[in-house]
């Protein structure tokens, strides 16, 4: 059963309008997480704030349980985020600073219109439980928890309306490594109990790889491949993916993975958006945009993604004779416009 799908979703910005978000479109069933990666700027938050309808989409559809709320405003709008709720990367910030956390985590109560005051304050101690924390920290302030204690409230006060979808955008980056397995490991505890389905933000591939279903790769604002978990990391078949994957940290220092090298080339304006840092660039990349189209078992938005390596090892020994040929590509491409 599909609880949310995005559309052709479109968000442009200024005067010459800039795409944020480019016509992506994806779905998130019930009880399933859905990772969505990317490198820094590509569109992840974005996508995560129209998804929530925190912005305004220039065009596209939000479908929610059956319900294009795109259009939604006022009560309509309120009655729908009790069932679809938020949290945040920084967990300091998305915190109000002047309000105790018994007072944070009862506010959407109040704003939905939820219990009692002793109703609420159960709840609340619930909760706190809940995410491991003592009900006896309900009257501290934030500034008086850790980073990782902080997201835990965080995530407490998005339980308490008791959402069928929580967003969660990079709720680990902000942390320390120890502490993000903390919660990584409290979001999946979560979701087994409560049945609960996540639109994961992350640029982490290998928190990504613990807690998603599927995965969908983003890129300028394109989403380049989606697939299962397992497809998408074992057989990656987008050169962007691959090079995401091969960058890694490993943990043995005695690990010596082959890095795919990426250098830039010039923006064309048309064709594929990723043909500048493609070792295996093609003229037709500058000249078409290719579409996702399904490949093994994932869907992909390359030309070339059916007859290049099956694996990503394979694929990124093959890159440095592969950026050989790009740059050589741009050479006569240079010298054709000459």
């Amino acid at each position: 059963m599909t609880l949310l799908a995005v559309r052709n979703l479109v968000k442009r910005y200024g005067k010459a309008p800039v795409a944020a978000v480019d016509g992506i479109s994806f779905e998130v069933g019930a009880g399933e997480t859905l990772a969505l990666v990317g490198e820094s700027g590509c569109g992840k938050s974005t996508t995560a704030r129209l998804a929530m309808r925190l912005l305004e989409p220039s065009s596209g559809q939000v479908v929610f349980d059956g319900q294009d709320i795109t259009r939604l405003g006022g009560a309509a709008l309120r009655r729908v985020r009790r069932r679809m709720q938020m949290v945040f990367q920084d967990p300091f910030a998305s915190l109000n600073p002047r309000m105790r956390v018994q007072d944070i985590v009862a506010e959407p109560l109040i704003v939905h219109g939820i219990g009692t005051g002793i109703t609420r304050r159960q709840r609340v101690l619930s909760l706190l439980d809940l995410v491991g924390l003592s009900p006896t920290q309900a009257g501290r302030y934030p500034h008086e928890f850790s980073g990782g204690q902080r997201q835990r409230i965080g995530i407490a006060r998005a339980l308490a309306v008791e959402p069928a979808l929580v967003v969660c955008d990079e709720p680990v980056s902000a942390l320390d490594v120890s502490i993000q397995a903390q919660v990584v490991n409290l979001l999946q505890d979560l979701q087994a109990r409560l049945g609960l389905s996540y639109l994961f933000i992350a640029h982490d591939l290998a928190v990504v790889r613990q807690v998603a279903d599927r995965v969908a790769v983003m890129y300028r604002g394109r989403i380049v491949e989606i697939g299962p978990r397992a497809a998408v990391y074992d057989s990656p078949r987008h050169p962007y993916t691959r090079a995401l994957l091969a960058a890694i940290p490993h943990p043995d220092p005695a690990h010596t993975a082959v890095r795919a090298t990426m250098t830039e080339g010039p923006e064309t304006g048309q064709g594929c958006r990723y043909a500048p840092r493609c070792p295996f660039v093609i003229d037709r990349c500058y000249r078409d945009d290719p579409v996702l189209a399904r490949v093994g078992r994932t869907d992909v938005a390359c030309f070339r993604a059916a007859e290049l390596p099956e694996t990503a090892a394979v694929m990124a020994a093959a890159m440095a004779p592969a950026a050989a040929q790009r740059l050589a590509l741009y050479a006569s491409r240079a010298n054709s416009r000459e």
